[in-house]
């Protein structure tokens, strides 16, 4: 082959490090942001918290308080004024955009954006500009009472294996017996349920040594029986069935002891005998079927199910984390009235915003060893946390433009709830402000607005439109919330089927066939007819 020189002109998509960081934090929810922030502040000494305002006093050589940095900006001052980050927060969308629609972007473009380097000597010269300063046991027969106290252990923070393991402790128990109790409640799971058999888990201790696997089975069987004698009533059960059984022959126990008429401790058998038939049918509610199992009359059939509905199918909820389920608004949305007219205001939480700012004593003292020995990668360091800072900033410049947009359009729901909600997609914002489709999807995830209807998410303001007899639209979301309304409404002897929920929304001038309000029906967890019918 003959060597040789050609020219070729192409374009590529190039993401800088500051535009893929300002994009990663985009997208990330407020807890993920808090461990970005934390491990942030753990691998770059140029970033500080700024809780104190005289946190520079004391590592200062003057005996005076240090005043805070002049040019530190808080990071909720947009509502104030943010005509100094409405440019670079337009600059960031607009590369964003780019990124997420996948245009080409030429690589010169890109180089400017580097974080090599110390910047220009305007920015230099005062670090502080790039700072922020944002605002911040009962065991069987011990009555009631102990059934509360369970419930205010689980509130405050005991689990359920804890709260076991503190009633096995009262149990007269030799060592081997002690033990395998203890096994048994540290493979429960979340529900109280003993998922694993008996002989896999005897298996997985005793290896292929069958006569120690056959002791092992027989030491669990008696601590199984000891583990469901335990409260919650229900727990330890290996599947739904047996955990209803546990419970109806606990309350059979407490009728028989207290002496109850004859009727309600035949009720109670009968439900007994329901849940040893096959579960499908107590699902399905056939009456006919269960009764002939049973040989029960159907009235005395329908009080034993009611009773079985009002059992609880998970003894361990009660025990669960909720803490875990806590959802911290990013923005918060008040009620105002002005002129005579209801308005609402959209702010930012600052509970949630990081008081972030560079380290002005680290920052200055870089400056005055400039040519030293490690200062370029030191320089770098500094850039990052001051790219850090302003790529938080332009986050939540944008996370709340967006929330505007969203509650200027959606103000009927503030005032009126879900069935005045209006159709929206992710284009009306992004046409609006001038963004792209992808840089909204990336704000409206994991990220929540507390109303006074209550906390949703982003992503809850936008849906479809179905058309209307007028020749409009309506919100899938408020058509949805007709669907619930006509159910709460219905008589529970006929319920309403799918094909009757169709004709009444048309009645109301909504076109919806019978398909999509069997898929509404089911976003809402709302069983079918049959299973809603009353007995």
């Amino acid at each position: 082959m003959k060597p040789g020189l050609a020219l070729r002109v192409s374009q590529h998509l190039s993401l800088t490090p500051q535009l893929q960081q300002s994009i990663q934090l985009l997208q990330l929810s407020t807890l993920e942001l808090a461990q970005e922030v934390e491990q942030m502040l753990g691998d770059n000494p140029f970033l500080e918290l700024a809780n104190d305002e005289g946190d520079h006093a004391t590592a200062g050589s003057s005996p005076e308080p240090e005043p805070a940095p002049a040019g530190a900006e808080a990071l909720d001052g947009y509502q104030e004024g943010r005509s100094d980050s409405a440019s670079a927060s337009a600059d960031w969308e607009s590369s964003a955009e780019a990124a997420g629609a996948e245009a080409a972007e030429t690589s010169g473009t890109a180089e400017s954006m580097s974080w090599d380097g110390d910047g220009p000597s305007s920015s230099a010269s005062d670090d502080r500009d790039w700072g922020s300063d944002a605002p911040t046991s009962r065991t069987r027969g011990q009555g009631d009472d102990d059934e509360t106290d369970a419930t205010e252990l689980a509130r405050s923070g005991e689990s359920l294996t804890d709260y076991l393991h503190r009633q096995a402790m009262t149990l007269r128990l030799g060592e081997v017996d002690r033990a395998a109790l203890r096994f048994l409640i540290e493979n429960l799971n979340d529900d109280g349920y003993l998922e694993d058999p008996l002989e896999e888990l005897a298996r997985g201790l005793a290896g292929d040594d069958l006569e120690e696997c056959e002791e092992l089975v027989h030491r669990f069987t008696v601590a199984l029986r000891l583990l469901q004698s335990l409260e919650p009533v229900g727990v330890g059960a290996r599947d739904l069935a047996e955990c209803l059984q546990l419970q109806l022959r606990d309350r059979l126990a407490d009728a028989e002891r207290e002496g109850e008429d004859e009727e309600a401790m035949a009720t109670l058998r009968t439900a007994i005998d329901v849940c040893n038939q096959p579960m499908d049918l107590l699902a399905r509610r056939d009456l006919r079927k269960l009764a002939s199992l049973c040989s029960a009359r159907e009235e005395r059939l329908r009080e034993a199910l009611a009773l079985i509905a009002r059992l609880e199918p998970r003894p361990g909820r009660r025990f669960a984390d909720v803490q875990r389920q806590i959802v911290v608004p990013d923005v918060i949305v008040r009620p105002v009235r002005s002129g005579g007219r209801m308005d609402f205001t959209v702010q930012l939480n600052p509970e949630v915003m990081p008081k972030l700012r560079v380290h002005d004593i680290y920052a200055s003292a870089l400056r005055g060893h400039r040519g030293s020995e490690g200062h370029a990668a030191l320089q770098q360091r500094l850039q990052e946390a001051r790219w850090f800072i302003k790529n938080i900033q332009q986050r939540f410049d944008t996370i709340l433009r967006v929330s505007q947009a969203i509650v200027e359009r959606q103000k009927n729901f503030f005032v009126h709830g879900e069935l005045a909600m209006r159709p929206l997609v992710l284009r009306d914002i992004a046409d609006a402000l001038g963004l792209h489709e992808s840089t909204i999807s990336r704000v409206t995830t994991a990220k929540y607005m507390s109303t006074p209807q209550g906390t949703y998410e982003l992503k809850y303001f936008f849906g479809s439109g179905l058309g209307t007899e007028a020749g409009g639209n309506a919100s899938s979301t408020a058509v949805r919330a007709l669907i619930k309304q006509f159910v709460a409404a219905e008589d529970p002897k006929k319920p309403l089927s799918d094909n009757q929920l169709a004709d009444m929304l048309k009645e109301q001038g909504i076109e919806c066939a019978r398909r999509t309000v069997a898929k509404y029906r089911e976003l809402l967890k709302i069983p079918p007819t049959t299973l809603r019918k009353a007995l």
